[in-house]
């Protein structure tokens, strides 16, 4: 399917169990919040095709949509994605983890920690291909805590319009209020460890 939808990457042919479960989710937010489709346009700045296209699982969210959209219900996208899983469990073996993927930008986000949504710390391992570029124009929650640890390879982080060049073993600590901005310069691909802390 043909997706010309700003913020969306392209559908697959046959609709993913998680993108499912997510939009089915994302409309079950926006009803508990008793918001109609032009009211989350409004405060997440995604226009409403693209909304009620999501919620439909007609187009698989990227990155930079889902934060928007994470930021509008207050929840970090780890949280988001925990919630389309069934009951919370204390162990999470490798092969069961969460593995969510921004085809239009080369990102592979796996939840590492067990999900669950009182907790306030959580793991996630992150995967860039050379080259790729993600920009957030707001965290999920203001003040969240990051620690950004360059397991292989090598990333640029931006925040708060500093650029920060990370290498291979490198650990950055940041609060964001902003815009954040990933990018991997190549030229292999990079994975990084990401641990997220709620203020």
């Amino acid at each position: 399917m043909r997706n010309e939808t700003e913020g969306a990457a392209p559908a697959a042919p046959a609709t993913d169990p998680v993108d499912a479960r997510l939009a089915a989710r994302l409309a079950e937010l926006r009803a508990e919040h008793g918001w109609s489709l032009g009211e989350v346009a409004e405060r997440s700045g995604v226009s409403r095709s693209t909304l009620s296209r999501a919620e439909r699982a007609e187009i698989s969210p990227t990155a930079a949509l889902l934060n928007r959209l994470c930021a509008v219900y207050g929840r970090t996208m780890s949280r988001l994605l925990s919630e389309v899983e069934a009951e919370p469990a204390r162990l999470v073996r490798a092969a069961e983890q969460q593995v969510w993927e921004d085809r239009a930008s080369g990102f592979v986000r796996r939840s590492v920690s067990p999900p669950h949504p009182g907790l306030r710390g959580e793991l996630v391992e992150g995967r860039l291909t050379a080259g790729a570029d993600i920009a957030y124009d707001r965290p999920p929650v203001a003040g969240l805590e990051q620690h950004i640890w360059v397991l292989d390879g090598a990333l640029e982080v931006t925040a708060q319009d500093v650029e920060h060049r990370l290498a291979t073993g490198d650990c950055l600590r940041l609060r964001v209020w902003g815009a954040t901005r990933f990018r991997c310069p190549g030229p292999a691909d990079v994975r990084y460890a990401l641990a997220v802390v709620l203020p």
